[in-house]
């Protein structure tokens, strides 16, 4: 390995991933973030209008997200994770008021679907047995030229946890990336797809040991200093313009680019990458989950997806939210505490809340978009990409963001050491 300086450039968690990844293996790393902390659209803060620490956003990982894993035994917080012990997930249909629970087998043959109480209320065997089309590669097709997008398996249950994956309506999106993500999952069983979301915080579990594992690892972390463009010469980076001054690239020195798509593609403009985005609205209470709350709630005939019960607050997640991002942020809050209350069972009286949008959460996972990701490496020799946004092979996610900053991380390294 070359003695040099990896510069990364970028604090959300894929730019996290790649210092992590470097700094583990001795690599003399500088993390760079425009920003005044780290996580990017992963990241907590104090809400004085809650007074209590909140998320951006409400995240899910699975149980299967190896890499997600690897990165938080790596930073020491993989117990900052809660979640049940098997594979379950509660459903709520507000408008009937109809629950129901799916919880699969945890082997990757699914005999649970073979048991009609088992099933999604009102699915029949031969959904599921259609649903085995979506395992194959299917290059350039949507996900309704691939199966149904119809019945009770589909708007129970397939229907929302794509449109949570993807952020992006499911019948339109990319059936690569759904089928990456049910062959990761699902078809391996419901070991690999046990619930788990970070616990108290993304802050907590995500961010602040990766940053205290980087400090001890003696990589250095600045904050306040944004990239403004770069210096090009022949096959590689010679230097960085930033706000407060250029640095030198040296011969020996490489980068990872860790930014946001647009961002990425105002800094190289001949770099591939997607051009359409959907929005994300998460909407904070607070108000402490009820005895014995699930820990995720997914909703049918609602304005919310899922919502999310916590000991400090209550949230709510609406993945594609492209229709409702633009309303008013109270009439937000109160129309979605209807399904928050109708889930838990409480009263219409509004607690104190926070609506947190993300107008570019991730981009349109559709066959079209997901042609216009850039792979890691770059036609520059000390120049690689890192971010959801690049070609991972799986959707925008927190196991996404991880894998392409590792992937970033193996090639600045010039070698492989794990399965990415």
């Amino acid at each position: 390995m070359s003695s040099g300086t990896v510069t990364v450039i970028g604090a959300g968690l894929a730019g996290l991933s790649a210092a992590v990844a470097l700094a583990n293996r001795g690599a003399k790393v500088r993390l760079i973030e425009g920003g005044v902390q780290a996580g990017g659209r992963c990241r907590s803060y104090f809400d004085p209008v809650l007074n209590q620490t909140i998320d951006n956003g409400n995240h899910l990982v699975l149980s299967g997200n190896h890499a997600t894993h690897d990165y938080l035994r790596t930073v020491g917080s993989v117990d900052k994770l809660a979640g049940p012990d098997t594979a379950r997930f509660d459903f709520m249909d507000v408008a009937s008021g109809a629950r129901w629970t799916i919880a699969p087998n945890e082997g990757p043959i699914p005999w649970w679907v073979l048991v009609k109480l088992r099933r999604v209320p009102g699915s029949s065997l031969g959904e599921y047995i259609a649903l085995a089309k979506l395992l194959a590669r299917s290059p350039g097709k949507r996900i309704d030229e691939v199966i149904a997008c119809k019945g009770a398996l589909w708007e129970k249950l397939l229907q929302p946890l794509l449109l949570a994956v993807l952020n992006t309506d499911p019948a339109s999106g990319s059936a690569d990336l759904a089928s990456a993500v049910i062959r990761e999952s699902l078809a391996r069983g419901g070991r690999a797809y046990r619930p788990r979301i970070a616990s108290p915080t993304l802050g907590a579990a995500f961010i602040d040991p990766a940053l205290a594992f980087l400090k001890i690892k003696g990589a250095s972390v600045t904050f306040g200093s944004r990239l403004r463009g770069l210096g090009f010469d022949d096959n590689r980076i010679a230097s960085l313009d930033f706000s407060d001054g250029p640095i030198a690239v040296h011969a020996d020195d490489r980068l990872i680019i860790a930014t946001p798509a647009w961002v990425t593609k105002d800094l190289i403009p001949d770099v591939a990458a997607p051009t359409q985005f959907c929005a994300i609205v998460n909407a904070h209470f607070a108000m402490p989950a009820p005895t014995g709350a699930s820990m995720m709630t997914g909703v049918i005939g609602g304005t919310a997806e899922w919502v999310f019960a916590f000991s400090d607050r209550l949230s709510v997640t609406v993945s594609g939210a492209d229709a409702i991002v633009d309303q008013d942020r109270e009439a937000l809050a109160k129309l979605l505490w209807k399904d928050v209350a109708a889930v838990h069972r409480l009263g219409p009286d509004l607690p104190p809340w926070q609506i947190v949008k993300e107008r570019r959460a991730t981009f349109a996972a559709t066959p079209e978009q997901a042609r216009m990701r850039a792979g890691a490496a770059t036609r520059w020799t000390n120049l690689f990409l890192a971010g959801d946004w690049t070609d991972t092979g799986l959707p925008a996610t927190i196991e996404g963001a991880v894998r392409s900053g590792r992937k970033a991380a193996e090639l600045a390294l010039g070698r492989r050491w794990t399965k990415l």
